[in-house]
């Protein structure tokens, strides 16, 4: 007997990325897991069964290796369009050709009823116009590429696929006839006009079905977008991109857990060249604000009570003094170490990385994050409890004692901790916002202490990193380096808007650090975090750009960069972490801090296009 392990090796020996570029995919999910497929029909990455569980569709990272499903019509080049059905997270690729229109849908089941649906991804192919011929390939690779499987078939619709080891199987089912091909699943057949067939992929234990349910899975995961789209409470006029990037928030959030991953992918490289490829899969507590407050804003009290309550957690289970990890999986758990996969070659120079050694980095500014997220929800939402309060307390107190220390910051330096603005920023509004907290709710605290460490901090950015020559704020004492999370300065209400030293520092960023609405995350052409390889404007740094610029009374100058900004996002509107100079998406994808930066600089360009503006509280 063949052994499977070397028949798939020998078949995928010559190891390469995908030809398929980043930003030529739309990604589907069920708050459990996602997958993203290409406008040729493959889906190129999926993890299964979590978000941050091992891959079993890689293709996205190694087009021999890593797997694939792909479903699309046998046409020579047809013309390809991709959408999603409005306001749902359901995705449509359609292929037009001179004879016929062939359309296939992707989604993760849902329920409006709560019920739990399957955890499965479901492909409807149809024809619309004409007939069709159709081909199918179902070709996973599980644990990262790093498990054989055998594939057996049960009968003529469906087909097991069986890790080596005692894994847990996984199942296609089809209205057509499936065949095995080199321990993949594929079928050949055709679609006479307005035909369709349905194809249902997921683990063996779930309570999948083929045929007729297909139609029923398809109108109720429909339903229940629409129903939460419809919750939305923008009516703005960036209102089609503002709920594109709340659709996108959603499907990154866990619906067990609440919390909210930084991107569905890792090992998508951040340079052209093929580094700095990151396992982003987990949440980042600086994220937390900003997820907190575009939750709210849009009306999502539930979604941001369930991270809260996921947030608060993490503060309770912290450590004794009070401090915190700057990740966690989406369980709340310690993401796993950083290391290889090896069995995919990445970029098409070195392996990508899973796990994420900046778990173990002291970061700073995360409490401020935490810190915003509890103001912000005790003002919109509901007021903190005696033990919540208590919590929040000692993790304050960890600040005041610890704020003057070098750190990683919130780039993730890998060449050693400095003293950072940003990171002294944020310490600054983690006392600060638990100080309005306290006065307002009229909670206990150490007030004079507070008060005292905060403005000490205030002092300390304003004297010691202020660079007279440049006229700017830089990104560490005595140094010329201008750093974009300088951005956060007026966003946070450290500094009001039209300040002299403000209006020059964001002069500076738009000198220095700017190429047309690009916004570098520092200067060039360095070497400033031990990492080679230059990588792109930061997809999120261009959007605080925008607001700043916004708040500062420059709207014509802000409303131009954000729309420029637009431009960048795919085809169905979702962005990547980074953007190259020629265009190109760099980075995991789509980045959930890209989304939540156009929801805030979307909301402020509205208040100042109207002529209103929120009183400074």
């Amino acid at each position: 007997m063949a052994d499977p392990a070397r028949a798939q090796d020998a078949r995928a020996h010559k190891r390469v990325p995908c030809s398929t570029p980043i930003e030529e995919h739309g990604v589907i999910g069920n708050m459990t897991t996602t997958a993203l497929v290409a406008t040729d029909g493959a889906l190129n990455f999926m993890c299964y069964p979590r978000v941050d569980s091992p891959t079993i569709f890689g293709a996205l990272l190694d087009a021999a290796r890593g797997g694939h499903f792909r479903v699309a019509p046998a046409f020579e080049r047809p013309r390809v369009k991709q959408m999603y059905l409005p306001e749902t997270n359901v995705l449509v690729t359609r292929f037009m050709s001179p004879d016929a229109v062939c359309e296939v849908l992707d989604f993760m089941p849902l329920t409006r009823s709560g019920d739990d649906a399957p955890n499965c991804v479901v492909r409807v192919v149809r024809s619309v116009f004409g007939r069709i011929p159709v081909a199918m390939r179902c070709a996973p690779r599980f644990d990262y590429a790093r498990t054989a499987h055998t594939a057996v078939q049960p009968d003529p619709h469906s087909v097991r696929f069986e890790p080596a080891g005692g894994g847990e199987p996984l199942t296609l089912l089809s209205t057509v006839a499936l065949s095995i091909e080199d321990h993949d699943a594929s079928a050949h057949f055709e679609l006479d006009q307005h035909d369709s067939a349905c194809f249902v992929f997921g683990a063996a234990s779930e309570p999948l079905e083929r045929g007729q349910p297909c139609k029923a899975l398809l109108d109720e995961t429909v339903a229940f977008w629409r129903a939460w789209a419809a919750e939305s409470t923008y009516r703005g006029r960036y209102r089609e991109v503002v709920l594109r990037s709340a659709l996108l928030l959603k499907l990154l959030s866990s619906r067990e857990h609440g919390a909210i991953v930084a991107a569905p992918t890792f090992g998508l490289p951040e340079t052209p060249q093929g580094g700095r490829r990151w396992d982003y899969r987990y949440t980042w507590i600086r994220d937390a604000a900003f997820s907190v407050y575009a939750l709210l804003r849009l009306g999502y009290t539930g979604e941001a009570q369930h991270f809260m309550h996921w947030i608060a957690e993490r503060n309770r289970r912290c450590d004794s003094d009070g401090s915190l990890s700057v990740m966690y999986a989406v369980d709340g758990e310690k993401p796993p170490e950083e290391a290889a996969a090896d069995r995919l070659h990445g970029s098409g120079v070195a392996p990508p990385l899973i796990g994420n050694a900046a778990r173990d980095q002291m970061q700073l500014d995360v409490y401020g994050a935490l810190m915003d997220a509890v103001y912000l929800y005790n003002k919109y939402g509901e007021a903190v409890s005696h033990d919540g309060w208590r919590h929040v307390t000692r993790t304050v107190n960890y600040v005041a004692g610890h704020w003057h220390e070098p750190d990683h910051g919130i780039w993730e330096f890998r060449n050693g901790p400095r003293a950072l603005l940003h990171s002294r920023l944020m310490c600054w509004v983690a006392l600060d916002r638990a100080l309005r907290l306290a006065q307002k709710r009229s909670l206990p605290a150490p007030l004079a202490q507070w008060f005292d460490m905060r403005d000490r901090i205030h002092a300390d950015i304003h004297e010691n990193f202020w660079n007279d020559d440049l006229q700017s704020f830089v990104q560490t004492p005595g140094s010329t380096v201008l750093d974009a999370s300088v951005l956060m300065m007026p966003l946070v209400r450290f500094i009001g808007p039209k300040d002299a030293r403000w209006l020059s520092t964001l002069d500076a960023v738009g000198r220095d650090l700017r190429v047309d609405p690009l916004i570098f995350r520092y200067t060039r052409g360095g070497a400033l975090d031990g990492l080679d390889g230059e990588e792109g404007g930061f997809s999120a740094c261009s959007f605080w750009y925008a607001e700043a610029l916004a708040r500062a009374g420059r709207v014509d100058e802000g409303r131009l960069v954000f729309e420029k900004m637009l431009a960048y996002s795919n085809h169905v509107g979702l962005y990547s972490e980074e953007v190259a100079l020629d265009g190109a998406s760099l980075g995991n994808f789509p980045q959930a801090l890209t989304h939540l930066a156009l929801i805030s600089a979307a909301f402020q360009l509205d208040r100042s296009l109207e002529g209103r503006h929120a009183p400074w509280s």
